[in-house]
């Protein structure tokens, strides 16, 4: 099998979750299959850090610093024989720009994994929409090939002209998730996982979630959102903790149900589970809200519930918490899920053959 040499370009380095999730972690399985990546970040880990500190203003001197080593890199001549784009090469450039830079290192690849073509078409402001509102279809429409974490976005890869869409969704590395079994006489958590900038949703369903608290007696675990958050949560035992890839298995072991609650809007339609997977990945089961990709991920009373208005999920969660047999069948119809389905053993071979045959001209998975 001849190697070939493929010249990623993601938006962020392993402190992204897109980044990490999409592409990073495939690359050593990627290796095995005959494909070498080289990868170059446009944001890497010291623009994250400078952001999650708040520092707004160094976080983009560095943006800035490394949109113009991109622009070399994309000018240097290479000996590549594909290129992979997480999305777009540059936020906000016009279209014709960078379709000029993207042939300079065709052919190409572009994953998506949430509805990126929202944040031009939908915004608030008219210049941006008139100007970069199909920037995507165009970048979609050219490429060799658009691998998409959903139905939602390959839909929107078919209407933008693309002609060959392949859908991964996103996966978790099966291996680095154990399952947990608690036993009955424990006091039950309920779990969340995500950031500052996905907390509203955890937000909008605080009364539910105080409701069922109360009312059985459990516990909220929170990882990632702002520590403040608590105070949302009054009457609750509630313990908020900083999300850290190494510590976020052990946190989510601490529980034993999760959710997963969504507004259902247009970006939350491109979203793809990634929170669900990780839950049924540790033999835990879920409750989601029933938007997008979530209908897909989760078998309603297999291996959790989905809900879509208050007192379904005050139903749901209460069902959960009274029953731990219910709770261990549908952890272990999870997992089964994710190893069979949502794991980085089931997709690296689909996501090798992608990229191969994409080096051919052709998008078959």
């Amino acid at each position: 099998m001849k190697r070939i040499k493929v010249l990623l370009f993601s938006k962020y380095s392993r402190l992204g979750p897109s980044s990490r999730l999409r592409s990073l972690q495939y690359l050593p399985a990627l290796q095995e299959y005959g494909i070498d990546v080289e990868v170059h970040a446009l944001f890497p880990d010291a623009y994250l850090e400078e952001l999650y500190r708040g520092s707004s203003s160094a976080a983009w001197y560095r943006a800035w610093w490394h949109g113009m080593q991109r622009l070399m890199q994309l000018l240097k001549r290479s000996d590549h024989d594909l290129t992979w784009i997480e999305g777009e090469l540059f936020p906000y450039l016009p279209n014709w720009i960078e379709s000029a830079l993207a042939r300079s290192v065709a052919p190409y690849v572009v994953d998506y994994d949430d509805a990126l073509f929202h944040k031009y078409d939908l915004s608030h402001s008219p210049l941006v929409r008139r100007v970069l509102g199909r920037k995507i279809d165009k970048i979609m429409r050219n490429a060799t090939c658009v691998i998409a974490g959903n139905g939602y976005l390959a839909s929107r890869a078919l209407q933008a002209g693309a002609v060959r869409i392949a859908i991964i969704p996103t996966v978790v590395d099966e291996r680095r998730y154990t399952t947990v079994n608690h036993g009955p006489d424990r006091q039950p958590v309920i779990g969340w996982i995500g950031s500052p900038s996905t907390e509203h949703y955890v937000l909008d369903n605080r009364d539910v979630l105080r409701s069922v608290c109360a009312k059985y007696g459990a516990r909220l675990l929170l990882v990632g959102p702002r520590a403040e958050i608590a105070k949302q949560f009054d009457g609750v035992a509630t313990e908020v903790v900083a999300w850290s890839e190494d510590s976020e298995v052990a946190m989510i072991n601490r529980m034993d149900i999760g959710i997963m609650p969504l507004r259902d809007g247009p970006w939350e339609r491109g979203k793809c589970g990634y929170k669900i997977i990780q839950y049924m990945a540790c033999g835990l089961p879920v409750v989601a809200s029933s938007v997008g990709t979530n209908n897909d991920i989760v078998r309603h009373g297999e291996n959790g519930f989905l809900a879509d208005d208050v007192s379904t999920w005050e139903e749901r969660l209460g069902q959960l918490i009274a029953d731990g047999s219910l709770r261990s069948r549908m952890g272990q119809a999870g997992r089964s899920s994710v190893e069979n389905e949502y794991s980085l053993k089931a997709q690296a071979p689909r996501l090798a053959e992608v990229l191969r045959n994409a080096r051919q001209g052709t998008c078959a998975a």
